[in-house]
């Protein structure tokens, strides 16, 4: 169920775990954060391979370009 994306904004749960993640950790570092930090964060909340994980953020990065 968590691979469908929402229909509000077309994101899937990991997707928008990631950017709240990366939004949360940036704040507190005071900028950039480091792919291994975002990783662990993320798996606290959801269960990831870390393939899964690098796609899914290399598809956010993709579409933010």
């Amino acid at each position: 169920m968590g691979d469908l994306p929402d229909a509000r904004d077309g994101l899937t749960r990991l997707e928008r775990i990631i950017l709240w993640q990366l939004r949360e950790a940036e704040r507190e570092r005071g900028g950039s954060v480091p792919t291994t930090m975002l990783y662990g964060r993320v798996v606290e909340h959801i269960a990831v391979s870390i393939e899964e994980f690098q796609t899914t953020l290399q598809r956010l990065v993709l579409r933010a370009r």
